[in-house]
Parts: structure tokens; C-alpha cells; sequence
């Protein structure tokens, strides 16, 4: 399964907080996150998303969607 988080239009500082809470409460059974950070108005989400670590993440995907991520979640 997979859901979807969408950050346009924070700072980095909200998009951490966002990111954090969101994978703290994620249900069983979710395999991937798709992060939505956009990509025109500089590059500040995407560069953090892309440093961005957590427990619950164990791999990136950068997709054909220049503005989007994907994460892939610990089993």
C-alpha cells in the first residue's frame, strides 16, 4: 500500500515537523510514501527531502516526477 504526503508551500522547518508525524503514525501494511515537495519554486524542500532520515525509511526513489519522492518503508 501506499499513501502520499504533500509538502508545497512549507519551509523546511514545517516540512520536518509534517514528515515526522505523518511516519510516526503511518498504518501497518503502508510499503511506500510518496512525498510530494514540488520543484519550481527552488530547491530547498527537495534537497531536504532527499537528506531527510527517519527509523521507518529505508530507501529513495527518486521518480520520473521531478517534485515527487519516494519513500520506501521498513517491513
Amino acid at each position: 500500500m501506499r499513501m502520499t504526503v504533500d509538502l508545497h508551500g512549507l519551509t523546511v522547518y514545517e516540512a520536518k515537523l509534517v514528515l515526522d508525524r505523518f511516519l510516526e503514525r503511518l498504518p501497518k501494511g503502508v510499503l511506500e510514501v510518496a512525498v510530494i515537495h514540488g520543484y519550481q519554486s527552488g530547491v530547498r524542500l527537495r534537497t531536504f527531502v532527499s537528506k531527510y532520515e527517519h527509523h521507518k525509511v529505508t530507501g529513495k526513489i527518486k521518480t520520473m516526477n521531478p517534485g515527487e519522492t519516494i519513500f520506501v518503508i521498513k517491513r
